[in-house]
């Protein structure tokens, strides 16, 4: 059975310009153009999110789906959120430690994507 060499995110957008300057300016994502007109990578750590431009495509919170499509440990969470909300993010999970001992919260992209962001909670 192979092993998993790298995470690599695939997201339909419907504007690669608004798109990219959210996860740039308020995720702090690098952004790398494609040879391809209408692709874009967005990189940050070992996190890698390829995004197309698709005008057409239904946006995320109309397909009744109440995933994220990424779940993403960083460090520093509660000073991150703290950026977070005073960017005017959408948030779909405010801040708190879980049970299962994690510290999470959920962000809605430019585009309609969820994504939680968690870090080990301390004791």
């Amino acid at each position: 059975m192979p092993r998993v060499t790298k995470t690599r995110f695939v997201i339909a957008v419907r504007d690669l310009k608004v798109s990219s300057a959210f996860y740039k300016d308020v995720l702090g994502f690098e952004i790398h153009p494609m040879p391809h007109p209408g692709l874009m990578i967005y990189s940050s750590g070992n996190c890698t999110i390829m995004a197309g431009e698709c005008r057409d495509a239904i946006p995320p919170a109309e397909l009744g789906d109440h995933s994220y499509f990424a779940y993403l440990e960083i460090a520093e969470i509660d000073a991150f959120y703290q950026e977070i909300i005073s960017s005017g993010t959408k948030i779909c999970k405010t801040i708190r430690t879980e049970t299962w001992g994690v510290r999470e919260f959920g962000l809605v992209t430019a585009d309609g994507h969820r994504i939680m962001f968690a870090c080990p909670a301390t004791k």
